[in-house]
């Protein structure tokens, strides 16, 4: 039986558990000393995921404490991988003073590290925003009242952007893909399909915190305000909760204020051109069908020099916009800069090395930021107006842009005076604050920079006093100050030398003089930090009083970035700018694949014509001869035009635009179930349901995951419901050549195809758009290029030979499970019959040849 004392857990395991269960679902860094050490189920985890020691010792309550930590000054390099796994951290730092402390020292959670509320540059990907999501389904919202729409509240804590929308249920997929979103807040016991399979973090909270008077509440108080009506959700209890739940769940995870989160967006569809999920990864915008970073639209188009301008690009890529105002207005900004090389060059000089702006914005507000940070900060703030100068030279096109690249400069002289040039890495160091800046902290640096001279004078002195000439007095950070003296002449010390350290040959010594000035110096010391620690909490003070102008100018460096980047780049690659139209159609003039055409050494660029006449091209061609190429180029124009940017074509003429689908390529869903014939029909079903006519629809070889005479069916009738239905800008491309004989049925539908021509030493593909269909689809041919044995090549040309020249029946597709029918009436062969003839017993080896070259000829 166990004793009383080994039954109760010890003092500091009390104080770790009781932190632990506020905490419950995340790992806790307990800081002990140089280490963050986790124990229990939490040191089991940690060692699995980070590689980390498992290790046990001593006892609490009767079991071995199982623990493993991480030092603490190499926590980020942890906190990192755990974040990108998924995993949420509380840091719990010692905030009590060991000294004085009777029990365990005591122990707060500082800080809260989740995938979604991440800020320290360590912990974010530069080129991606870690974008925090709340999903409020509006009827648990409105207690069971509401319909089965859904409210959506997303927030990028690193730079302060908040919004909210609306939308169907059914559209939470594409939504998911567009905002990419690193952590998901959602009600407990929540379901829904596009959930499954998530690459980011789902936290679930309880359902009372989905209130939509309680988020009305921080949201006021957030924002200073009375009611709502200026952020457009002063009758939108759905959004209120979800909004609600995000500014609480962040002001949680960092323990503090939110200073710089001082507006709400409501976000509506009617001010972006959509795409749906499937269009995202079709068009391989800014991930590639197998989830890799590269080649795509946004890493070929990527030329900005600063991460907060990579992340505006990736941004605008995923939102194009219906607002031509704006994105005429970005056209003729690229168009000044194009015009001015000077302009770009030297643009691009001032940009290059630029700190990020508005994370260090978000670190500022959350009192986070380093020395560096501040320091980066600086420099930056100090090439504004190289900028503003390079950027003057492009014309007043460039005038709005310039005037928000201004920040005030009583702040920035105040913080070049206060930082150092290069102050050290951490506050805890010192070394921050600069020289002349504070008359206190300049006095307590004179105390300590003085001893180096004190401690020569008092060496001259002791060795005239003591007759020992090798006596050294020094100091380290370890021992502190003494008097050295090797252990041959230790007999020769004063009576007022004592004792402080022995070592293998000399004797270490301190005197009540010493002993007064180590006491001065140390205190010295300690004060200095202190002070240069008010100091720096000051200059953060005095920087958040800026916050705002910060922010402005974050945000015009950014798109001053991409814009900058973009006018080189389309110098380069012969990009040219869009016109847009109030009519109908799109007509594109030699139009390029962005990603493709850098990739080969000659690209061949095709044309597109869609007018109110000729709605919808039906493309066919062999396979390989650049038909889905060709679609998605198309697609890539209209977005890089609908997102203010160049396009890499001669000449492009865009038309009202609502949506882009596509229907490409070909994958299951094994997790959700689905074939890959069911997720091409659910997509089908998809772009059916939601396209108007003003929508782009791109549609590769629908119905080949089924039987034939099935496939060709579908395929027909959906052709034919967008020919005469939808009336979409539609390039349609097949393989069943039977589909081009719709054109003869509905006028807007043209045929277009790709050729190839065989020569002696294979297939060449002319990938050139010609009108009419093709002759046909090359198949074998490019099997063979493939690598297909030649074995199975002839036997593929022998049964299609016999395919082509069989009548189908009538009764269309054939019952697989009927027998065969009987052979047919063999034909007379004049070999077969000279064969029947012979008597091989009765022939001479010679008669045996001659008999073979005969049946040879009549063969």
């Amino acid at each position: 039986m166990k004793t009383e004392a080994t039954e109760t857990h010890t003092p500091m395991m009390m104080q770790y558990l009781r932190i632990k269960a506020e905490h419950p679902g995340m790992l806790l860094f307990y800081r002990m000393g140089d280490f963050y050490e986790l124990f229990h189920d939490d040191a089991e985890k940690a060692a699995r995921l980070l590689d980390i020691t498992l290790t046990t010792r001593g006892a609490s309550a009767g079991q071995p404490i199982r623990m493993a930590g991480v030092p603490y000054h190499a926590a980020e390099q942890y906190l990192a991988k755990l974040s990108r796994l998924g995993e949420s951290v509380a840091i719990c730092e010692q905030v009590g003073d060991p000294k004085t402390s009777k029990g365990p020292v005591e122990r707060k959670v500082m800080r809260i590290v989740t995938p979604g509320t991440v800020t320290d540059e360590a912990l974010l990907d530069d080129k991606r925003d870690a974008v925090m999501l709340a999903i409020a389904p509006r009827a648990l919202a409105l207690k069971g009242k509401g319909d089965k729409s859904i409210a959506l509240a997303w927030l990028t804590l690193s730079s302060g952007r908040f919004a909210v929308k609306t939308i169907p249920s059914e559209r939470l997929g594409a939504e998911l893909v567009r905002l990419n979103p690193s952590e998901i807040l959602l009600p407990e016991g929540y379901l829904h399909a596009d959930l499954n399979n998530l690459k980011c973090a789902l936290t679930r909270r309880a359902d009372w915190q989905f209130d939509a008077e309680r988020g009305r509440r921080l949201l006021m108080d957030q924002f200073g305000v009375s009611d709502l009506a200026a952020f457009g959700i002063e009758d939108q209890p759905a959004m209120q909760a979800a909004a609600g739940l995000v500014l609480e769940y962040a002001r949680h995870t960092q323990q503090a204020a939110l200073p710089h989160i001082c507006s709400l967006s409501l976000e509506r569809d009617s001010e972006y051109v959509l795409l749906d999920a499937a269009a995202r990864r079709t068009l391989e915008i800014s991930e590639t069908l197998r989830n890799e970073p590269s080649p795509t639209l946004f890493s070929e188009l990527d030329a900005c020099a600063t991460s907060m301008g990579s992340r505006r690009l990736k941004h605008w890529l995923h939102h194009p916009l219906r607002d031509r105002a704006i994105l005429r207005q970005r056209h003729a900004t690229i168009a000044a800069l194009m015009m001015s090389s000077e302009a770009i060059r030297g643009a691009r000089a001032a940009l290059k090395g630029m700190s990020d702006l508005e994370r260090i914005a978000a670190r500022i507000a959350l009192k986070s930021a380093r020395p560096r940070d501040l320091s980066g900060l600086r420099d930056s703030l100090l090439r504004l107006p190289v900028l503003q100068d390079a950027l003057q030279q492009a014309g007043p096109d460039l005038a709005d842009l310039i005037e928000r690249l201004i920040y005030p400069p009583e702040s920035i002289d105040h913080l070049a005076r206060a930082l150092k040039p290069e102050p050290g890495v951490v506050l805890r160091e010192g070394g921050v604050i600069a020289d002349g800046f504070d008359a206190e902290l300049d006095e307590l640096r004179v105390l300590q920079s003085d001893c180096g001279s004190f401690l020569m004078e008092m060496e001259t002195r002791e060795r005239e006093r003591t007759g020992i000439n090798t006596l050294r007095v020094e100091y380290n950070r370890v021992s502190g100050f003494f008097i050295e003296v090797s252990r041959a002449q230790a007999d020769k010390v004063p009576a007022d030398y004592h004792r402080r350290q022995t070592l293998k040959n000399v004797e270490r010594y301190l005197t009540p003089e010493l002993k007064a000035f180590e006491d001065k110096f140390l205190s010295a010391a300690e004060r200095s930090l202190a002070r240069e620690k008010l100091l720096y909490e000051a200059l953060l003070d005095h920087l958040a009083g800026h916050l705002v102008a910060l922010q402005q100018v974050a945000d015009a460096v950014a798109e001053a970035d991409v814009l900058s980047g973009h006018a080189q780049l389309a110098g380069e690659r012969r990009y040219t700018a869009p016109e847009f139209s109030a009519q109908w159609g799109i007509q594109i003039q030699a139009g390029r694949h962005p990603v493709v055409e850098t990739r080969v050494d000659a690209f061949i660029p095709n044309n597109l014509q869609l007018d109110p006449t000729r709605r919808m091209l039906l493309i066919t061609g062999p396979n390989m001869g650049g038909k889905s190429t060709y679609m998605r180029q198309i697609a890539h124009i209209v977005l890089l035009a609908c997102c203010g940017l160049y396009v890499p074509a001669s000449s492009a003429i865009i038309g009202p635009v609502d949506q882009i689908f596509t229907r490409v390529g070909s994958s299951d869903d094994l997790a959700g179930g689905r074939s890959t014939f069911m997720v091409e029909m659910t997509e089908t079903a998809g772009i059916l349901h939601g396209a108007t006519e003003h929508s782009l629809i791109l549609m590769d070889e629908i119905g080949r995951g089924t039987s034939t005479f099935d496939g060709i069916s579908i395929a027909w009738a959906v052709a034919r419901h967008m020919a005469e239905k939808t009336r979409a800008y539609t390039l349609f491309a097949t393989h069943y050549f039977e589909l081009t004989q719709l054109n003869q049925e509905y006028k807007t539908l043209a045929n277009v195809h790709l050729d190839a021509v065989e020569t002696g030493s294979g297939l060449t593909f002319l990938h050139a758009v010609e009108d009419g269909p093709a002759s046909q689809s090359y198949g074998l041919q490019v099997a063979r290029l493939a690598g297909v044995p030649a074995l199975v090549i002839n036997a593929a040309r022998r049964k299609l030979s016999m395919l082509e020249n069989q009548q189908i029946a009538p009764s269309g597709q054939g019952d697989l499970f009927a027998p065969p029918p009987p052979p047919p009436e063999p034909t007379a062969s004049p070999a077969l019959e000279r064969l029947a003839e012979i008597q091989p017993d009765e022939l001479s080896p010679k008669e045996a040849l001659e008999a073979l070259y005969e049946l040879h000829r009549l063969l």
